[in-house]
């Protein structure tokens, strides 16, 4: 029985790591959660999962949540209630608890970066689904899983796939996770990406483009800010740094594919040029039950890929002048340091604008090249968290300072 903590539990990653739990009672037990705000659903996760610890973002709404607990009726209480921890400090705890022995990391954005942080310093195994960690902060990160001996086994798809491919070559030792060391005979990788909402569409047709056309994905059904991220590939952009930190390629030896079928969900080529690839239908379930039960493969009753049904799988170089976020992103990475996280800061203040509908689809990438370059001049190349921190405030304050003192047509000018 594996004990698992999982953060940003009413999330995408974390509503799906629970349904796995619940689908292998016998190979996996909850004992803690943590959320922001959503406390009806995280109410019914408890009822189901009877945590031993529950921390929410929102302290203020500790108390609510007690009261709402102790107001269920006896037939609906999940035995012993669980401690109710609140804010920063509230999260680290969960993401730290004793009894775990994984925690996932489903918290969105550089807000999972210090329960990670805990957790990671307290010797757990995470399964990684927060970017972040790497992108923003992997030159902190990697000292601290060195020193700590945790593990971070991927859980997107993308680097999954990257995982599950080595497991087959020398590299297999999982110790060689995030210590920043080139894997041994891997050549190159390539990632895969969909192409996003835009993938079809003409470059120019793109002043056109709207918050609805923008989170409407092709493929995947993920939360509005990564489908914006995904329509502008700074999605892949931060994966292939990501990618740098966990296997310790350099970046000219890291591709984007588009492969609008997302069956292939990333590839690896060896020294001796043979390439390795994992394939699945588009569902996050399979990477991260592979964190959960890994070195393990469970049986699952789940939906098994069927090439003749899927019929063609198609690849093509991205479209650079239609994706200038991917660009970003690999000069972002080259230079290291706190450029990463400048970038990262810069993306999600930029794509919330947008999504507000306060700048236009093209401002976002124009924005963040600008805040990436006003940073160029203040680079560390060797952060301590508080510099990775302070600079991912600068970039968002720098982001809504730009966007309120241009209009959209100036910047897109």
């Amino acid at each position: 029985m594996k004990a698992i903590s999982v953060l940003g539990s009413t999330g995408s990653i974390g509503t799906q790591t629970l349904e796995i739990a619940a689908e292998f009672p016998g190979r996996f037990k909850v004992v803690a959660l943590t959320a922001s705000r959503n406390l009806d659903l995280l109410i019914e996760q408890i009822i189901e999962h009877r945590p031993e610890v529950v921390a929410l973002a929102d302290a203020e709404l500790v108390a609510v949540l007690r009261q709402r607990l102790q107001d269920l009726n006896p037939g609906q209480r999940p035995g012993p209630l669980p401690e109710v921890l609140g804010g920063s400090d509230g999260l680290c705890a969960a993401a730290a608890w004793p009894s775990a022995d994984l925690v996932v990391t489903g918290i969105v954005g550089c807000a999972g970066l210090l329960p990670t942080l805990a957790a990671i310093r307290a010797g757990k195994d995470l399964a990684l689904a927060n970017k972040e960690t790497l992108i923003a902060a992997g030159p902190v990160v990697l000292p601290e899983l060195k020193t700590s001996g945790s593990r971070l086994l991927p859980a997107d798809s993308e680097h999954s796939a990257i995982f599950q491919c080595l497991q087959g070559t020398p590299w297999a030792d999982s110790a060689r996770l995030s210590t920043g060391v080139p894997t041994p005979g891997l050549r190159r990788i390539q990632l895969t990406a969909s192409g996003g909402a835009f993938r079809d569409w003409p470059a120019a047709d793109l002043t056109k483009a709207t918050v609805a056309d923008a989170t409407s994905h092709p493929n995947w059904t993920m939360g509005r800010k990564i489908t914006v991220d995904s329509a502008t590939l700074m999605n892949k952009g931060l994966e292939v740094i990501e990618a740098h930190y966990l296997f310790g390629l350099d970046f000219d030896a890291i591709e984007i594919v588009i492969h609008p079928q997302s069956i292939i969900h990333s590839m690896v080529e060896l020294a001796d040029s043979s390439v390795l690839a994992q394939l699945g239908w588009p569902d996050m379930k399979l990477p991260i039950l592979y964190c959960l039960s890994w070195p393990d493969r469970l049986a699952t009753p789940w939906r098994r890929l069927d090439l003749t049904e899927v019929g063609t799988l198609s690849f093509r170089a991205p479209d650079r002048a239609k994706y200038p976020c991917m660009e970003l992103a690999y000069a972002a990475g080259r230079a290291g340091g706190t450029m990463p996280a400048v970038l990262n800061a810069a993306n999600e203040q930029a794509v919330a604008l947008f999504l507000d509908g306060r700048i236009h689809f093209l401002d976002i990438p124009r924005l963040i090249e600008r805040i990436c370059e006003r940073h160029g001049a203040d680079l560390r190349a060797d952060p301590s968290l508080e510099d990775v921190l302070a600079v991912d405030g600068w970039a968002r304050a720098a982001v809504r300072e730009a966007a309120a003192t241009a209009t959209a047509q100036l910047l897109i000018a």
